[in-house]
Formats: structure tokens, sequence, C-alpha cells
């Protein structure tokens, strides 16, 4: 198995400042290169979801243009973000930046880790140790964290979303959460989560998804309540592999659904709910389309962690779909690197 640390050098596709822009007033995604290209590619659907006048069309042209602009952007302005909360920002819950101990993790999450680790684990050994959401989907449930782990997370991320630091948002869907890695707890966190336990279950779960080469991850914090954020349109992640958390609070509504793969034909037929529960983490392939149902009552705080295996994306971009062309990025970027991969299949569409 390969791992790596943030020394490495990261990239991002170049494609990220033009494919896959979500426009949420019209429920869609879209590619941009200029307003022509836009109405031949989109006209017919913007028109069947409301986008019928000049002023509609000219409208989503400037939204467009602005959002292509903040991607451009994004990189320095996340970096700066960074270092103003590393000098400023005073933590309610300073514990929370210790070292990953094992006390955070749930025991079943611990044995599931310990056991993928064995020299002769196999996966029929391990799915007894978790559970099945839907073995065509391949998607899997098993309890993550603590639930004082979960209450001082929680603690911690809702008393720095009442300071008045800047907030990058989560990313082009949600608009309220935190960044992890902003907020510093990418090193103490999640890189020990990615490298210690969940690589080696995902190597067992996906190893056709790069699961045994994982390297880089983004990691963010969504929030649904009423007034913010209440549901997520359909979509898949910018990742070979993600893991969704539920910290809390008390909530009704919000389930997840899933459909096919996004290369399938049909992929949205007969999509699966699947409801979260407190502690808990989702697992599932990054090209699994899937979004939230709208959240009735309380409020939902998700963690989500996108797992990224350069040996896999830098074959293929999975945003759009060829080879990646790479610029410079911060951090981990979008996972991308300049190495030559080693040998490995390349994840399954189906």
């Amino acid at each position: 198995m390969a791992t790596a640390g943030a020394r490495r050098r990261f990239y991002r596709c170049a494609c990220f400042c033009s494919e896959n822009l979500y426009v949420a007033r019209y429920r869609l995604h879209v590619r941009f290169r200029g307003e022509e290209q836009l109405r031949r590619d989109y006209g017919p659907i913007l028109r069947s979801r409301g986008c019928v006048s000049p002023k509609d069309f000219q409208q989503l042209l400037e939204e467009l243009e602005q959002e292509v602009q903040r991607r451009r952007r994004l990189g320095q302005e996340s970096a700066a973000r960074r270092a103003l909360i590393a000098s400023s920002y005073r933590p309610a819950r300073p514990e929370i930046y210790s070292p990953l101990q094992d006390g955070a993790l749930a025991p079943e999450f611990l044995a599931a880790a310990e056991y993928s680790a064995l020299p002769g684990a196999n996966l029929e050994g391990l799915l007894r140790q978790l559970e099945t959401v839907s073995e065509e989907k391949r998607i899997y449930r098993l309890p993550v964290f603590t639930a004082p782990f979960c209450q001082a997370l929680l603690e911690e991320l809702e008393h720095f979303e009442q300071s008045d630091l800047p907030k990058g948002r989560p990313n082009t869907m949600n608009n309220y959460g935190v960044l992890l890695h902003e907020l510093g707890l990418d090193g103490p966190l999640v890189t020990p989560l990615r490298e210690r336990f969940l690589q080696p279950l995902m190597a067992l779960l996906y190893p056709d998804c790069g699961g045994c080469w994982l390297d880089s991850h983004r990691a963010f914090v969504v929030k649904y309540a009423p007034g913010q954020d209440r549901e997520l349109g359909c979509h898949y992640d910018n990742a070979e592999l993600t893991i969704n958390v539920a910290l809390g609070k008390a909530f009704t509504g919000g389930a997840l659904y899933f459909g096919g793969f996004f290369q399938e034909p049909s992929a949205l037929a007969k999509p699966l709910e699947v409801e979260h529960a407190v502690g808990q983490g989702i697992l599932h392939r990054g090209g699994q389309l899937h979004g939230a149902r709208p959240l009735g009552t309380g409020e939902r705080w998700n963690l989500v962690i996108w797992l990224r295996a350069s040996t896999v994306r830098n074959r293929l971009c999975p945003m759009c779909c060829r080879k990646p062309e790479l610029v410079d990025d911060e951090g981990f970027g979008d996972g991308f690197t300049r190495e030559e991969p080693a040998t490995v299949d390349v994840c399954a569409l189906t």
C-alpha cells in the first residue's frame, strides 16, 4: 500500500474552472466556456427548468462568470484564510487538535480497521464487521466516532462558526460548513484517520477503485438547517472513495439517496435511500450518484472526506473524464501528481 504526506506536490486539473459548475436554481451541473457554448449545450434543458427570459439567461451568465473567477482565486484565498485562522483563532475544544487517539473512535470501527490490517484479512471477513447497505451499489455503513467525540467536534465547529473569522464554502454545492484544512484539523485528525484506519478498510472493500493507494483527501463538514442549506442536489464526488459521517445534532429527514455510477445509463432509476445515524459513517464510491433529501426538522452536521488515489486519477480526471491538465494548487490540491503511476486496476464503472 502507498500513502504520502503533504510533503509531496499535488495539483488540480485545469477543468476545475470550467466543468461541473452547479446552478442551484436550475438543479443543473454545466460545463461553461462562454455564452455561445452554454446556449448550444444547455439551452433546451435550461428553458425546461425555468430559464426562459433574456434576463434569466443574463443572470445565469453573470453567476457562472463569478463562479469561474471564484474558483481561480480559491487556492490563494484558502491559504490566506488558513493563515489568519492559525494566528487569530482560539479553539473552544483544544483537545480536538491533538493527534487522533483510539478513544475517539467507535469500538466497531477500531475492530474493523484492525482486522483489515491483518495479513490474512479478506473481504468476506470484513463484511461480517460492518453493515452492507447495498451489495449491488457497494455501499457500507459502520460506527466511526464515539458520541463524546462527535459532541466535542460539534462544539468546536459551532464555536468557529460563531467567530468573525472568514470561512470558505465546503464545496461548490454547500454554502454552510467548514473546510477542515483551513481550521487546522487535517494534520491531527483527517490524515491519521485516512492513513491508519480508512486505507486498510478501503483496500479490502474497493481494491479496484484505488483503495490500496489513497494518498490525499479533501475533508469538510457540511451543515443543514432551517434558513440555510436544507437539501443537496444529485451529484458525484471528485474522489475515488467517500466516507460521510453524521456528527449530529437531532434532526429528521435529510436521508441520502443513491443512484447508479455516474457513467451508467438510467443512473438515477430507483434510487436507494439511506437514513443517517449519528456517529455512523457511510462508505461509497465517489462516482456513485447521490444527493440528500430535504431536512425535516433540527440541524444535521456531517463530516465528509473525499479519499483520493493519484495512481488512479493521474490517468483520468473524474470530473472531465480526460487526462488531467495539471495546474499548481495549495496543499493536497485535487489529488493529482506528476509521478508516473504504478500499475493498478482502474476503478470499475459497475
